[in-house]
């Protein structure tokens, strides 16, 4: 019987694919748990149009993450800080710190959850702080913490 897969199936395809698998199957497993359907001329005409949706709102995502990520590599956040002799802040600078302020400068939202920030900065300095927008796309922002002055 042949079918066409709506989900990813372990060992056997992945959604959008057309398989020939016996028909105990497709009927007993494939079908009811909605893995997959009959592959008639329509339902194969539907994924190819879902398929090619699909793409084009990837190829669009894409783009505008790359656009995002030039205006990222550009940008530099200041934060003023209490600091002890060693440099050591008495606070720290967050990850909802970071993305506070490049909401304000940027006018974009982000999630503090794609911040590659490894814990929070505890110290003066600059830092480079990757963001990952997509899994190929990841600028670094600039986060210069200075001494407040007291």
């Amino acid at each position: 019987m042949k079918i066409l897969l709506t989900q990813d199936v372990e060992n056997l395809g992945s959604a959008g694919e057309i398989k020939k698998v016996p028909d105990g199957y497709a009927r007993n497993l494939l079908i009811p748990k909605g893995l997959a359907v009959l592959a008639t001329e329509g339902a194969v005409k539907k994924a190819q149009l879902q398929s090619k949706a699909k793409s084009k709102h990837q190829r669009r995502a894409e783009e505008e993450a790359a656009s995002l990520a030039e205006i990222l590599w550009q940008v530099t956040l200041t934060f003023k800080a209490k600091a002890g002799e060693k440099d050591r802040l008495y606070g720290s600078i967050t990850s909802g710190d970071i993305v506070e302020a490049l909401e304000r400068q940027t006018g974009h939202a982000f999630d503090k959850r794609k911040l590659q920030l490894k814990g929070s900065i505890h110290e003066l300095g600059v830092h480079r702080v990757p963001i990952k927008l997509m899994t190929d796309v990841m600028p670094e922002i600039t986060v210069v913490v200075e001494r407040e002055e007291e």
